[in-house]
């Protein structure tokens, strides 16, 4: 597989819920089994951990910032993740921000010209199964959880993941992870970014 002499950039999104930190787990276990150098990097804990040094103490703060600072971080983190060079490097990420004014997108343009994506994963879920994972989880500071809000960013997640695909001409995959199905979706995801 001559394609690996190059390192591979794969950005994987997906709304709070969807399991993507469960199937990323999954992913990065079969690909080290295969002798595979990955490296998974979480842009909003890098973008939180450049704000730390600029005085921000709480994660879910990082969206209420203006749009400005938002972009400066935004590029920061890309210049550090686009130095990386592993064979294969996972970008966990968002493709928006809901910000004060709008959605924001997590992947502007300035920022997938420094990354240079390979591709794209967009992963989801059913938005009960959506509804239910976020219910039980009390880490984060979140918005009010309704099934018509989760609908609504699964519509926004697909969106701008297409424009991304568009801005960059790498492919996008959908991947539906649903209850109990994590082995089906990491394969359909290793499959579909050549591995």
């Amino acid at each position: 597989m001559h394609c690996l002499a190059e390192n591979k950039k794969i950005v994987m999104i997906g709304i709070a819920g969807v399991g993507k930190t469960t199937l990323l787990s999954k992913i990065v276990e079969i690909l080290k089994n295969n002798n595979k150098s990955v490296k998974v990097i979480s842009y909003g804990t890098l973008m939180f951990d450049v704000a730390k040094e600029n005085g921000l103490q709480d994660r879910d703060e990082l969206r209420k910032l203006p749009v400005s600072e938002q972009q400066s971080l935004q590029k920061i983190v890309a210049e550090k993740i686009a130095s990386q060079n592993e064979q294969i490097v996972i970008i966990d990420t968002h493709a928006f921000i809901n910000s004060p004014e709008g959605y924001y997108p997590g992947l502007p343009e300035h920022v997938l010209k420094i990354l240079k994506p390979s591709n794209f994963i967009s992963v989801s879920a059913k938005p009960e199964e959506i509804y239910n994972r976020r219910m039980k989880d009390d880490t984060r500071n979140r918005d009010k959880i309704t099934i018509e809000n989760i609908k609504k960013e699964l519509d926004v997640q697909s969106g701008m993941i297409s424009a991304c695909a568009v801005i960059t001409g790498s492919p996008v995959k959908h991947i539906l992870n649903g209850e109990g199905k994590i082995d089906e979706a990491a394969a359909k995801l290793i499959k579909s970014i050549g591995l």
